[in-house]
């Protein structure tokens, strides 16, 4: 019988609930000082083994979650291949194997980060050192359990299912159910998500045995400490608009969501034409492409990020100080993702998004989703059209940039979904000679 819990428990700490002491030895140095809402509620069960439905918000803690009844069980049985985890995107793929990496630090943890768009030949090496947790997305993990010698999960202890919902609407339902039917049906299955939809119902149904449901913020809302606004802009104006706010907003962090990888590309072309520090991350990209644009932005060596909504879910960027929606998404949802990567953890934020005559009935859906009558951002036309004529030129530059590079051409596919479909089975997959 499944339990659903609203509300976390007050005055717990790791300790208490049941982590062992070696690793909260380890949580104390990181600085986690308490668990979180969905850390209170899930920890007793899951260090107990139960299988767990996980219902929160991003940022909510659920790494933490799902990773130390994983750590604590490697302790006791250190085996290799031991734990699965499956992500949406490459990069919440990579922070999740830097968070397993820093909680397992003091026993001798060993982690693959198995994603799109790397090497194949070095992930290949790297399992052959046979680590006991595989993170990555689920493409290129079943391209690996089909091709690679000597991989396999047969020793799978713990599945993990990371963003269960993006999981499923990016359509790697085929790849998860695939993978589901090679894994050892005694195992401990963790399924964490934003939402529940009838996908993740189906899915919880086909994977989990007896799970606790655990609900915690489950309402999807913004946060107290987020100052948001829009501006109702003519469309063939919108670039104007951009630099102007980012002229009034200099200095701070920033980060800009576009709906298209080619409009994020040409937006970041455009701004440095500018002279504005930014940089794009886009899926359009090569991964370690993807990786140093992220990195940069992590470091302050660029203040502005424009991307697409590959960023605006999972990812732990720290200090973000505004959140421009360059496009309206035309999800409430996303809406709520993109703004959320700003006023994180009881930090002031700003998030303001220009809404076009065509982004009216989006711009509606936010604020009924969200409850909230957004205000109005003052601004004066004739100020913003001073920076016409060199928007202009900039933008003409981008578009030539754009042209020469051949950006968004069709490339090898890089396996975040298999190229292949053959059969497996538990005890003797069928794989392709090396």
């Amino acid at each position: 019988m499944s339990k659903v819990m609203k509300e976390a428990a007050k005055n717990h700490t790791f300790k208490s609930l049941g982590v062992p002491e070696s690793i909260c030895i380890t949580l104390n140095a990181l600085g986690w000082k308490e668990p979180t809402p969905i850390q209170t509620e899930s920890l007793p069960y899951s260090l107990k083994g139960r299988d767990i439905i996980g219902l929160a918000q991003t940022g909510s803690g659920k790494t933490g979650a799902f990773a130390l009844p994983i750590i604590a069980s490697i302790m006791k049985e250190p085996k290799s291949f031991y734990a699965c985890v499956l992500s949406p995107t490459r990069e919440l793929a990579i922070q999740i194997g830097e968070q397993f990496d820093a909680l397992g630090s003091n026993i001798g943890l060993s982690t693959a980060v198995i994603v799109g768009g790397m090497d194949i030949p070095a992930q290949t090496i790297l399992l052959a050192k046979k680590p006991h947790i595989i993170i990555g997305t689920p493409g290129r993990i079943l391209y690996h359990l089909q091709n690679t010698r000597g991989f396999n999960f047969k020793n799978l202890k713990f599945f993990v299912l990371d963003e269960a919902d993006r999981l499923l609407s990016l359509d790697f339902e085929e790849s998860i159910n695939t993978i589901l039917k090679v894994i050892p049906k005694e195992r401990s299955t963790y399924l964490y998500s934003a939402t529940m939809t009838q996908q993740v119902e189906k899915l919880e149904r086909a994977s989990l045995s007896d799970p606790v449901r655990i609900e915690v913020d489950s309402k999807y809302a913004t946060v107290d400490t987020l100052v948001q606004n829009y501006l109702f802009i003519p469309e063939k104006f919108k670039d104007c608009y951009l630099a102007y706010l980012l002229n009034e907003f200099a200095g701070n962090s920033t980060i800009i969501f576009t709906v298209q990888c080619i409009t994020c590309q040409k937006v970041a072309l455009m701004l440095r034409n500018l002279g504005f520090p930014a940089i794009p991350i886009n899926g359009k990209m090569t991964q370690p492409m993807r990786l140093a644009a992220l990195n940069k932005f992590k470091s302050k060596d660029r203040s502005i990020l424009v991307a697409t909504d590959v960023a605006s879910r999972g990812l732990d960027i720290p200090n973000v100080d505004i959140v421009f929606n360059y496009d309206i998404p035309s999800s409430p949802k996303d809406y709520i993702h993109r703004v959320g990567r700003t006023a994180r953890a009881g930090k002031a934020g700003r998030a303001l998004s220009l809404v076009s005559q065509y982004d009216v009935e989006f711009y509606q859906k936010i604020e009924d989703h969200i409850k909230l009558k957004l205000d109005e951002y003052c601004s004066e036309e004739s100020m913003v059209l001073v920076f016409m004529e060199r928007v202009t030129e900039a933008q003409r530059m981008a578009n030539t940039e754009l042209r020469e590079s051949n950006f968004g051409k069709k490339r090898k596919p890089d396996t975040d979904k298999p190229e292949s479909k053959k059969p497996l089975s538990k005890s003797n997959p069928k794989r392709k000679k090396n």
